[in-house]
């Protein structure tokens, strides 16, 4: 007979019951094949003897599995595994290890993704500093404000409808409040039918990415461009053409130039803070590349990231708001205002388009957060949000002044920059005599993690040596210890 007693192993101390842990190791015995259809099982006061619990425990264990349909008892003949069962071959027994563990590879095939395999957030748990590559602050996150509006909502009781199932569209508040906050602050002319809530704008560019691309069709990028977001659109199915990008953004008579050679589905463009270089689309090539996108029938996927973060002047004017032709798609979030873990974005199009991916988001996602986006509406309408950005909007402003001034103290012979007009991050280009390889790892010997797949920046080999080191993350006390690190990593002749 199988030995229960040396492989059923109960822990007294574990917050699952006793009868639970017997039953739970019984089922796995019968699924690995070490218990097969038919066998007996011992009676309830022989293995309450062996295991040394009451008899009550195996009995009500033996009640658990004949409920599942794992055992079944026949009177005066016994307790036995369920015979119509499967047969499995018996996996080989460890009599010390009655766990089952999962495996490290999967016993079927399926698709991987290789392209996606790069992760800009894969920092390590050891460095006592990171520069990332553009972050906010969460520390700065009003959660005072978040917390106060979330319980009052969810203290109301006419509120608990939040927590059934609501629009795939988003919150019906947070999109009329989205009305007025986005034609007051970005001078667009939108009502709700035009809005589509999504769960950061990562979803939105995922969403446009697949309506847009099926069938190998092309979308025009910058020849420096956010990875994220080719990756988006070569999952869709996309094929993408680079234009160049120089101090006065996105080269839209080169673009002219590509549209009379291909047909261009798409243009993804992040017209306010390019990524990774953080250039201003010009108004010139703004004006340019909305008639073109006219003229050719193309549409313009624009990512105004982070929007609200401009320090020398206002913000310019998004290409939505000239959107006369419906050919713009514009998408937002609050990712940046706010916190990176309030995954609250937004889609901005056209009804039609606006429909289709309402119905391509159900399938991915039924719907947001309905609870969240309720509280963000009333911070919107109670101008919570619009201080905090001020707030923040001030702060990160010094901090890139101090970052700033401070890289072309200790460091401007080893590279060279802009200082940009807004955003979270420094575009920085290191002299070609050095290699980031080396100053990544010379950094992690100092616990300083810059992004250790830097290489992203350059998807198109041009051999710039740039890379986006984040400031909006640090506060000053921890930007002056980053650029001390960094100086001894640059003092150090190993580069």
């Amino acid at each position: 007979m199988f030995p229960f007693k040396n492989n059923i192993v109960l822990d007294r101390n574990s917050n699952r019951s006793l009868y639970l842990q017997v039953s739970d190791q019984i089922i796995g015995f019968i699924k690995s094949g070490k218990l097969i259809p038919s066998t007996k099982l011992p009676g309830s006061r022989k293995l309450s003897s062996d295991l040394n619990v009451h008899r009550k425990t195996v009995i009500a264990a033996y009640e658990e599995l004949i409920s599942q349909g794992w055992i079944e008892t026949y009177p005066s003949k016994g307790t036995f595994v369920t015979s119509t069962l499967p047969i499995i071959k018996p996996h080989y027994f460890d009599p010390n290890n009655s766990k089952v563990d999962f495996k490290k590879e999967s016993g079927f095939s399926f698709n991987r993704r290789l392209n996606l395999a790069s992760d800009s957030n894969n920092y390590s748990d050891t460095g006592l500093f990171r520069i990332n590559d553009g972050s906010p602050d969460y520390r700065l996150a009003p959660i005072e404000e978040i917390s106060r509006i979330y319980r009052n909502i969810i203290k109301k009781t006419y509120n608990k409808k939040l927590l059934s199932y609501g629009s795939a569209y988003g919150n019906p508040d947070l999109r009329k409040a989205l009305v007025t906050y986005l034609n007051q602050t970005r001078g667009l002319h939108i009502n709700k039918d035009n809005i589509l809530i999504t769960r950061g704008s990562q979803m939105g560019i995922y969403l446009a990415g697949q309506l847009l691309l099926s069938s190998k069709k092309r979308i025009a990028v910058g020849s420096t461009n956010y990875m994220t977001a080719d990756n988006t659109f070569r999952e869709a199915g996309g094929t993408i053409e680079r234009i160049p990008v120089d101090e006065e953004g996105l080269n839209t008579h080169a673009l002219e130039q590509l549209c009379n050679l291909k047909k261009i589905a798409a243009v993804y463009v992040t017209s306010h803070h390019h990524h990774p270089t953080t250039v201003t689309l010009s108004a010139e090539r703004r004006m340019h590349l909305l008639q073109l996108a006219q003229k050719y029938k193309f549409a313009i996927i624009e990512d105004d990231y982070d929007y609200d973060f401009h320090y020398g002047n206002a913000p310019i004017l998004p290409l939505a708001s000239n959107n006369y032709n419906g050919n713009v798609i514009y998408i937002g979030g609050f990712t940046k205002i706010i916190a990176p873990a309030i995954r609250i974005g937004y889609l901005i199009a056209s009804k039609d388009f606006i429909d289709e991916a309402t119905r391509l988001r159900k399938i991915i996602d039924r719907q947001g957060d309905s609870l969240l986006e309720q509280t963000l509406a009333r911070m919107i309408t109670s101008g919570d949000v619009q201080r905090h950005c001020q707030k923040a909007l001030r702060i990160y402003k010094a901090r890139r002044d101090l970052f700033c001034s401070l890289l072309e103290e200790k460091l401007g012979t080893y590279l060279n920059f802009e200082i940009p007009k807004g955003g979270m991050a420094v575009w920085v280009r290191l002299d070609k005599k050095y290699s980031w390889d080396t100053i990544v790892t010379e950094c992690q010997k100092l616990h300083l993690e810059l992004n250790p797949d830097w290489r992203k920046y350059d998807a198109n080999n041009l051999g710039h040596n740039g890379v986006r080191l984040g400031f909006a993350s640090l506060n000053e006390d921890e930007i002056y210890e980053v650029i001390k690190r960094l100086e001894k990593v640059f003092m150090n002749p190993k580069k």
